[in-house]
C-alpha cells in the first residue's frame, strides 16, 4: 500500500496536530485522485487548531484538515468523463446532494445534507486527496498555484460583495482578516465609490487593507465606528456595510452605520447571541440585511474568473506569507499572532 504525508488533527485539545504517514487514497465512482501542489491556512483550520467551541461539536478525530488548495489531477476513478490526468484544478469545498430544492435552484451552498471537507469528512492538508469530479474547477494554466490555492477564501469575498451593488457606492466593510482584505480588493476592482475599513490594533492587516484599495482604514480602538461613518457621509450613514468580523461590537456597529434604506452583508461569525434593537435600528429604517455563506456554487467562481481574468483584481500583496508543507506549524503559529494576510503551504 503506497503512504503519503497528511496534516491530521489527532487530539481533541488544543494544538493536537501531527504529520502523519496514511495511505494514499483511491479515487471512487465519479472521483479524481490529486496530487497538491499548495494549500492555504483557513481561520477554520485555525478554529480546530485552537479546538474552540464549534470544533469541538463538530469535528471527530482523527481528522486530516484543510480545504483550501491548487493541484493536479493524478488519477481517474470510474464514470469521470470531464477531467484528465495531469489538469491544473482547485475545487469547491462544499460536498452537496445535488438533488435537493435547493440545490436544483441554484442554493446548492445551503444544500439541506451539505458537508465540509477538511471537518466532516477528510480534508486536503495531504501530498494527495480525492475529490468528486462535480466539485473540480479548472484553474487558468497563468495562475499561479499560491493564488489558485486561495480561491475557496476569494468566493466567499465575491459572495459577500456581489449580495448586492456596490458599484459606485460607499462602503463599509468590518473586519480586516483575509477574508475582508480580499473583499476589499473586490470592492475596488468593481468600482465602488468609498472604501471605509474598520479593524482593531493591527497596523499590519490596516496596511494591507490601505494597499488593496481601502480609502479609509480606521481603528475602531480609536474612533466609534458609527460616528465615523456618519462623518464621512454628511451624517447619512453608509449605503452598503459589509460585516466580516463577526463580533458583537461590529455586527451593532454595523446595522446602525447603514443609511435609511440601506444594505447590511453579512458574513462574520459571532460566537454569541447579540441583542439588536430590530424595531429602531431595522424595521423603522428600512434595512435590508443579507446572511451570507460559503459560495454560490458555480456563480461565484465564474465572477471571480472573470475578475482574475480582467486584471483589475490583483490578490498577490494579500498572500503574505508562503513555508514548507513541512513547516505547517510555523503557518499557525504566525496566523496566531495576525500579522499576515493568506498564508500557504507549498509541497
Amino acid at each position: 500500500m503506497s503512504m503519503m504525508k497528511a496534516i491530521v488533527k489527532a487530539h481533541p485539545q488544543p494544538g493536537g496536530l501531527e504529520f502523519q504517514d496514511v495511505p494514499i487514497p483511491e479515487p471512487g465512482v465519479g472521483e479524481v485522485l490529486l496530487k497538491n501542489r499548495c494549500v492555504a491556512i483557513c481561520g477554520t483550520d485555525l478554529h480546530i487548531y485552537n479546538w474552540d467551541a464549534w470544533s469541538q461539536h463538530r469535528v471527530q478525530t482523527p481528522r486530516i484538515i484543510g480545504h483550501e488548495f491548487a493541484a493536479e489531477v493524478a488519477a481517474l476513478g470510474p464514470e469521470v468523463h470531464h477531467t484528465k490526468v495531469g489538469e491544473y484544478v482547485s475545487g469547491e469545498g462544499h460536498l452537496v446532494c445535488g438533488r435537493c430544492d435547493n440545490c436544483r435552484t441554484g442554493l446548492g451552498h445551503v444544500c439541506y445534507s451539505w458537508k465540509g471537507i477538511g471537518y466532516d469528512v477528510d480534508g486536503v492538508f495531504a501530498e494527495y486527496f480525492v475529490l468528486p469530479e462535480r466539485n473540480i474547477w479548472k484553474n487558468d494554466p497563468e495562475l499561479p498555484p499560491h493564488v489558485a490555492a486561495v480561491q475557496d477564501p476569494l468566493g466567499n469575498a465575491i459572495h459577500t460583495v456581489f449580495r448586492t451593488d456596490c458599484v459606485a457606492k460607499t462602503v463599509v466593510v468590518f473586519g480586516d482578516g483575509p477574508v475582508g482584505l480580499l473583499a476589499v480588493a473586490i470592492l475596488k476592482a468593481i468600482g465602488a465609490a468609498r472604501i471605509i475599513v474598520f479593524g482593531l490594533d493591527n497596523d499590519y492587516r490596516l496596511g494591507l487593507a490601505r494597499q488593496a484599495g481601502a480609502d479609509d482604514v480606521v481603528k475602531v480602538t480609536e474612533h466609534d465606528p458609527v460616528e465615523y461613518v456618519m462623518g464621512a457621509t454628511g451624517g447619512f450613514g453608509a449605503d452598503v456595510v459589509l460585516e466580516i468580523a463577526g463580533a458583537r461590537a461590529s455586527i451593532q456597529a454595523a446595522i446602525k452605520s447603514a443609511k435609511l434604506g440601506g444594505e447590511v452583508v453579512m458574513i462574520g461569525i459571532p460566537n454569541s447571541d447579540i441583542p439588536v434593537n430590530f424595531a429602531e435600528d431595522v424595521v423603522f429604517r428600512s434595512l435590508s440585511i443579507y446572511g451570507i455563506t460559503g459560495r454560490r456554487i458555480w456563480d461565484s467562481w465564474f465572477k471571480m474568473r472573470g475578475l482574475l481574468r480582467s486584471g483589475r483584481l490583483n490578490v498577490e500583496p494579500l498572500v503574505t506569507h508562503q513555508f514548507d508543507f513541512n513547516d505547517y506549524e510555523k503557518g499557525f503559529e504566525l496566523m496566531q499572532t495576525g500579522r499576515c494576510g493568506k498564508v500557504v503551504l507549498n509541497l
